[in-house]
């Protein structure tokens, strides 16, 4: 499946986004092994979070879902996991395996995590390591998927300095801890998302934050209760880029998850000229939200700050056309981490954008985008859903309609992207086999 994008002019308009991905895999993981009831609103109905719901379904956690974005979950308790009776399908979420490693850390049974064909080439060694140090028994192949992991209860506490910044990481050591005898600490080298940390607090979890040091008490236990789900600001960014990149444009995008350690993205785009302003600031539970009002704007090129890096990390892609779009050079460094995530995401933006005659020079750890008007063509996303929607919003300000191929991922985080762009007055089709464009 292909979306073909002709360049187009977006309407003032009002839109919403789909539920934050991130913020749905926690809710349905720790309302499984939470006391008592969770009713989660506002669920992300993406692949990558279906498929995390289908994997606590096997493991006798109760699911109801009612309607697309209301899910109630059934708690088992810390202790009621079962053994599931087939290896858990995580699809394409490297979210879903590392969390779940954690997880099932901490259980009496032994359990292989496996996905895709693209979850199953990504590096977990960075799990295996501080998971087994607390006395998991993990087989991969070569450090990679499929994982078979024997849990063990209790797990050996731990202090782990991680080696990179990354939430994922860091959030299954912390699922662990909640199995382990004594505290668990993670260090971590940059501030990352913590919509982990914020949600065990919020069922009544004890968790403590000392600068970089997060420590989490093993032997707690955990309690339903409402989580509502804020629109997911990696999504946003499209329609961010979309609306700044246009023409005399003013759109509003409501009830977006502004948690400062996810809001990298509006700094870089600000830094770069973009008029985003926050409205209505409230609270989702322990999650900052507010509505997000974009207005067309000059962008202009730079240096990004690095220390950005690990605020934006997934949200560099499209930032990637924000530079294209943008006067003069833009240079990116210290995002080799895009390398390892469902495609090596900085060859793939320089090998889309160059394909739409913008340069871009390559580095190890980052890249410089030579910015100003682009042409039309025909690009590959690679199989990797924010590569996908990223080429999509270039297509709207090309010089010529873009077709971008293999776009069938774009589900499994943005369910309902094309409408959305149609929404804002892009010109999208989705053509395909069967599919008429």
């Amino acid at each position: 499946m292909d979306f073909t994008v002709t360049p187009s002019a977006v309407s003032d308009v009002t839109v919403k986004v789909p539920g934050d991905k991130s913020v749905s895999h926690r809710a349905l993981m720790l309302g499984g092994i939470a006391d008592g009831t969770t009713e989660i609103s506002g669920f992300l109905a993406g692949e990558d979070c279906l498929a995390t719901l289908a994997a606590m379904a096997q493991m006798g956690v109760t699911m109801e879902r009612d309607g697309a974005t209301r899910v109630v979950v059934h708690g088992v308790g810390p202790h009621g996991l079962r053994a599931p009776d087939s290896d858990l399908d995580l699809g394409n979420s490297g979210t879903a395996m590392r969390l779940m490693a954690g997880l099932l850390s901490g259980q009496p049974f032994a359990a292989t995590l496996t996905g895709d064909e693209s979850l199953t080439v990504r590096p977990m060694q960075r799990i295996i390591a501080p998971l087994t140090e607390m006395g998991a028994v993990i087989e991969s192949r070569s450090g990679r998927p499929p994982l078979r992991i024997q849990g063990r209860r209790p797990l050996k506490s731990l202090e782990y300095e991680l080696p990179v910044a990354s939430a994922q990481v860091k959030s299954a050591i912390l699922l662990a801890g909640l199995y382990a005898d004594g505290t668990t600490t993670v260090i971590e080298p940059a501030v990352t998302r913590d919509h982990t940390e914020r949600m065990i607090g919020s069922m009544g979890g004890s968790i403590q934050t000392d600068g970089n040091r997060i420590s989490v008490p093993g032997g707690q236990v955990l309690q339903g209760g409402r989580i509502e789900v804020p629109a997911d600001l990696s999504s946003a960014a499209f329609v961010m880029l979309a609306t700044l990149v246009a023409e005399n444009a003013d759109v509003l995008i409501e009830g977006v998850g502004v948690n400062p350690t996810r809001t990298g993205v509006i700094d870089i785009l600000q830094a770069m000229g973009g008029d985003i302003t926050l409205e209505n600031a409230r609270l989702f539970g322990e999650e900052p939200v507010a509505d997000i009002r974009v207005r067309s704007s000059a962008l202009l090129g730079g240096p990004v700050d690095p220390a950005l890096v690990s605020l934006a990390i997934d949200e560099f892609p499209v930032l990637f056309v924000a530079a294209a779009a943008a006067k003069g050079q833009t240079t990116f460094t210290g995002i080799g981490e895009l390398r390892v995530k469902e495609s090596d995401r900085i060859a793939a933006m320089a090998a889309g954008l160059q394909g739409l005659g913008v340069r871009v020079d390559e580095s190890d750890d980052g890249a410089v985008v030579h910015g100003g008007a682009f042409g039309g063509g025909i690009v590959d996303s690679h199989g990797d859903h924010r590569i996908a929607m990223s080429l999509a919003i270039a297509g709207t300000i090309a010089g010529d309609p873009v077709r971008i191929r293999n776009v069938a991922a774009v589900d499994t985080s943005f369910p309902g992207f094309s409408e959305c762009l149609a929404a804002l007055g892009v010109r999208i089709d989705t053509v395909g086999p069967g599919v008429e464009g």
